[in-house]
């Protein structure tokens, strides 16, 4: 079952809006590893009011704190907002992957970038995911691993 897209990118404009959105890509990646942390320390710092009934904490540090993780939260939601708004697909922010709608031998499928590979040089059907790509050019091998 394919879903409708509004934009279908060829391998060209796919790979110029991935040059211009894995600042944003790298920023949002960034972004949720912070905000991990962010809930990490506010959990420990509900523990620690629930512990002690709230004496013994600055509710000041615990004031900035939500506010930090509030403000990191909207700058992740702003950068895949960005990004989304170009057509591209969000498919995996802990790795970094993006896909792209497109046309391919009369198919709908999704160009499929991973953050660390030099270029788009994979594609997946709709119905697929990251373990079912496929090489564009049979004779590319595609980036080293290392």
């Amino acid at each position: 079952m394919s879903e409708e897209f509004e934009r279908y990118f060829t391998l060209g404009e796919a790979e110029q809006t991935r040059r211009e959105v894995e600042p944003l890509l790298i920023e949002a990646m960034e972004g949720r590893r912070k905000v991990g942390e962010l809930q990490d320390r506010l959990g420990a710092l509900a523990t620690r009011i629930m512990m002690t009934g709230g004496l013994l904490v600055s509710m000041e540090r615990a004031a900035r704190l939500r506010g930090e993780h509030d403000h990191v939260v909207q700058q992740v939601k702003s950068a895949l907002e960005q990004i989304q708004a170009t057509g591209c697909v969000v498919k995996d922010l802990e790795i970094g992957l993006l896909d792209f709608p497109a046309r391919l031998n009369n198919q709908d499928v999704f160009l499929c970038w991973r953050l660390g590979e030099d270029r788009i040089r994979f594609y997946h059907g709709m119905d697929e995911g990251f373990a079912g790509r496929k090489p564009l050019d049979p004779r590319d091998p595609g980036p080293t691993i290392q």
